[in-house]
């Protein structure tokens, strides 16, 4: 099992949506990045748990918890030409995006704010501090713990 932050628009998705959706079980999608599209593709895989990061919003940090309960596959949006994440150069034989399908396993009481996150000496390699813009990032097992010790702190945004 390996660890994953993925991130998200709470205006668009939040971990409350994924919470609400039937069975807490939603489809990952609309990623339009190549590497994020290759993690999805080729590395996340059924059991593998997830960080659900809400971006672009202020105080922007760390919501809660999803394990993926479906590897990636093509993305259906992809072929939808009423879709914002619709991409004529994709076929059905040539997928260009994937997805995966994650369900909730834990929502945090309090939000673990960017600004935390980074004050945290054991947190200074995480790939969120230092490529914060990869929508779909891979977490080590002792940046796993460390998250999950914050959960339960004082929001500090």
């Amino acid at each position: 099992m390996r660890h994953w932050l993925f991130k998200t628009e709470p205006g668009e998705y939040s971990i409350d949506d994924l919470v609400a959706a039937p069975r807490g079980s939603a489809r990952w999608d609309g990623i339009r990045n190549y590497q994020a599209r290759n993690l999805l593709r080729d590395e996340v895989q059924v059991g593998d748990q997830v960080l659900v990061y809400h971006s672009s919003c202020n105080p922007p940090g760390i919501s809660g918890i999803a394990r993926v309960v479906r590897a990636g596959y093509p993305d259906p949006a992809q072929f939808d030409v009423g879709s914002p994440y619709f991409d004529a150069k994709a076929s059905r034989k040539n997928p260009r995006w994937f997805c995966v399908d994650i369900c909730a396993v834990e929502k945090f009481p309090c939000l673990i704010t960017l600004q935390h996150i980074k004050k945290q000496t054991a947190l200074a390699n995480m790939t969120l501090v230092n490529q914060s813009r990869l929508s779909v990032q891979p977490v080590s097992p002792g940046e796993w713990q460390e998250i999950l010790a914050l959960r339960n702190g004082p929001s500090q945004a």
